[in-house]
């Protein structure tokens, strides 16, 4: 009987563990995501230098834009894919030009563009030193 309990105590235990641990890793990515965001938000703020009224019409848009950039269905062929988020870009670019101008409006498109490259850029660099940095495990 007390091997009985004190197994059902080692798998509750082991259970437990592991299930914080990944609540860890998922509030690390939380975190990390937040974080982008926030870059983001500044990168773009700054660089279209949004007054506060441009950037509270500007936002909510944006949020729908973004939400059907990532929407796309990334398994379509890559010309398709394209296409789709191209069509997405003309449907918004209307708003955009109304809230920014016709120039800041194409700045946005660069900037958006801009940013991820350099995320993707960041994100190589960072799985390159894993893989390279001995004694240290592989993300997943």
């Amino acid at each position: 009987m007390k091997r009985i309990l004190l197994y059902i105590l080692f798998v509750f235990a082991s259970v437990s563990a592991t299930h914080v641990k990944a609540q860890e890793l998922d509030d690390a990515t939380k975190k990390n995501q937040e974080n982008v965001r926030a870059l983001y938000v500044a990168y773009v703020t700054q660089k279209l230098n949004l007054t506060e009224d441009e950037a509270k019409k500007f936002w909510p848009v944006h949020n729908q834009f973004e939400s059907e950039i990532r929407a796309v269905d990334m398994d379509q062929p890559e010309l398709e894919r394209q296409q789709a988020m191209l069509n997405i870009k003309k449907k918004y670019q209307d708003r955009f030009t109304a809230i920014l101008g016709s120039s800041r409006s194409n700045t946005f498109y660069r900037l958006h563009g801009e940013f991820i490259n350099k995320l993707a850029e960041v994100r190589k660099k960072r799985q390159q030193n894993m893989h390279q940095q001995p004694g240290r495990r592989k993300a997943n």
